[in-house]
């Protein structure tokens, strides 16, 4: 096995345990094109045709494959010898991300299925493990065009077009072992409330014992509180004897200690950290701890040229969001896609706003059964990120089209919407991006018009609250916040005249600037709204409507862009 380790970071930076070790790195692997691997012995089968780079996928340049067509299976082997500090705990082993269905077999037994391809999963493997080396083996199986998987902006087509791009198969985020005590956290939440300086800690324990929270500032002791765990709940409320407000652009962040406690010594420790901040809406304003805050936002789809889905490396992911504020936004729908949590920790630690979304296009909506298939992977992002001050509203869906003529199930998207509020109720949800709205807590829509006239007639102060081209399929509801979610796009390249973007391509630098000033001061100016999302941050590669090439090299200087993005808005007044 290779000795190189790509992200090597520790990949659940909000909650980290001192006792893991990182299995990125060289892996065997097998394409099986038929998905007959089990019945072929792959599960036994050493070793392997090739090998691959985890975590990054195999269509990837990153991964040493660069396979990009259809696989309907794929198979990963390696073996790993845990060190001595691992014996006598119970070991767990982690996956950051598998699309999309996996099946995990450890020593030659099965330690567990997972089905979704954008969220954690994890199983104890304990009892499967041999001293000194251990074989781990994968199969993910991946179907992007079955319509009972989520799929984001993964083309179903064999090449990518349009808005559709380079598949994603198997693993592509960090796979990790760590050991703990019989009696360990193993999903913990954290609730901050500014007005009374106070933060809930929630941890769901194995185990009987006490959880002891300490929080600090700036290195300063912030205050300490205990609770005994009851029916393997843990819960209480620490006071802050000094009240520091996490913001946009001012990313004042607490420490924070959990520790499980039994019979006077410590047997499980997760440092973490935490934001003391507000959202809400007054009438048509957002508001951040309680001061109206106009949501400047960029459509960001985290794709990468050499990673497809996964970020080269960790700083690739802090130099997106930096890109995009040094052009004025303050935030990003995080598009079809759910980000790798080392994105939201850096949004955390530089005050950047997201919305948390799901890659649903791939899904057939007009199925009620899209809901058990859709549900695999929205309820763990919804608790997986629940924590991070950054997300700042949610939004499941986007663009749910018909199906070969047919309609979307209602109750799929009204089910989801009340799923998330009860997990959630501390933040907006957006039912479905753009259409078509069902049960919502803010209307927003998707404009693409390209004339700066036309559109001011749409959405400049003094029209009509929303302009809604899809009005006859979808309803406003009065009194709920609006915005334009999506609107720009506007197509340019001077290298590449045969790409795809939006209308009409400008011809000039200086037609793009006029066209993007028009657009983006209208919804500026107008008092009823409370933010944009300008379509999009980079190219991702035929979609040329970035402003960034898909290489991360401005198109315009980001200063005329971050002048324009950052006068006041009218709601901020």
């Amino acid at each position: 096995m290779s000795q190189q380790i790509p992200r090597p970071e520790y990949p659940r930076p909000q909650f980290v345990r001192a006792g893991w070790m990182n299995l990125n790195g060289t892996w065997q692997f097998e394409i099986d094109h038929g998905d007959s691997g089990r019945k072929r012995g792959l599960v036994k089968k050493e070793p392997l045709d090739g090998s691959i780079l985890v975590p990054f996928c195999p269509e990837s340049a990153l991964s040493d494959v660069g396979n990009k067509d259809f696989m309907r299976a794929v198979w990963y082997r390696r073996t790993v010898t845990l060190p001595e500090e691992a014996k006598g705990k119970r070991v767990l082993l982690h996956f950051g991300a598998v699309d999309y269905a996996a099946e995990v077999w450890v020593n030659g037994t099965s330690v567990g299925t997972h089905k979704g391809g954008y969220t954690p999963f994890v199983f104890d493997v304990t009892d499967a493990l041999i001293e000194g080396e251990n074989a781990i083996v994968v199969c993910a199986q991946d179907d992007t065009r079955s319509g009972h998987q989520p799929s984001g902006k993964q083309s179903q087509s064999y090449e990518s077009h349009g808005c559709f791009y380079t598949r994603t198969t198997g693993i592509w985020q960090t796979v990790w072992l760590e050991w703990v005590d019989p009696c360990h956290m193993q999903e913990v939440y954290l609730t901050p409330h500014a007005e009374a300086g106070t933060v809930t800690v929630r941890a769901l324990v194995s185990g009987a014992c006490t959880l002891r929270a300490s929080a600090s500032y700036e290195g300063r002791p912030m205050g300490e509180m205990q609770a005994r765990t009851s029916g393997g709940v843990a819960e209480l409320v620490l006071p802050l004897t000094e009240k520091h407000l996490w913001n946009v652009g001012e990313p004042r962040l607490y420490d924070l200690t959990l520790e499980l406690v039994r019979d006077g010594a410590v047997c499980d420790r997760l440092d973490s950290y935490f934001g003391l901040r507000s959202v809400r809406f007054d009438g048509m304003r957002f508001l951040l701890n309680d001061r109206p805050v106009f949501q400047r936002l960029v459509l960001d789809q985290g794709f990468y040229p050499d990673g497809i889905y996964t970020a080269p490396t960790d700083e690739a992911l802090r130099h997106d969001i930096e890109l995009s504020m040094a052009m004025g936004f303050n935030g990003a729908r995080l598009h079809e896609k759910v980000f790798e949590p080392r994105f939201l920790y850096h949004a955390d630690h530089l005050g950047y706003l997201c919305w948390g979304e799901m890659a649903n296009w791939g899904l057939d909506h007009s199925e009620d059964a899209a809901l058990a298939d859709f549900l695999n992977d929205w309820i763990p992002e919804v608790k997986r990120d629940y924590s991070a001050p950054s997300i700042i509203g949610w939004c499941p869906f986007n663009e749910t089209w018909d199906q070969s003529g047919r309609a979307q199930c209602d109750d799929v998207l009204r089910m989801v919407h009340r799923i998330t509020k009860a997990l959630d109720p501390t933040r907006p949800c957006i039912d479905t991006s753009g259409n078509y709205h069902v049960e919502t807590d803010i209307f927003d829509v998707h404009e693409y018009e390209q004339n700066p006239e036309i559109f001011r007639g749409y959405y400049g102060a003094g029209a009509p609250l929303l302009y809604d081209r899809l009005g006859k399929r979808q309803t406003y509801t009065p009194g709920l916040p609006v915005f334009v979610s999506e609107y720009g796009g506007i197509w340019w390249s001077d290298t590449d005249k045969n790409g795809w973007g939006y209308g009409e391509r400008v011809k000039s630098r200086e037609e793009f600037l006029a066209r993007y000033r028009g657009l983006t001061e209208t919804l500026l100016h107008n008092p009823d709204h409370f933010g944009f999302c300008y379509t999009q941050l980079t190219d991702v590669e035929q979609e040329q409507n970035g402003l960034y090439t898909y290489d991360r090299r401005a198109k315009f200087p980001p200063e005329v862009i971050r002048a324009i993005n950052s006068q006041k808005a009218a709601c901020e007044e």
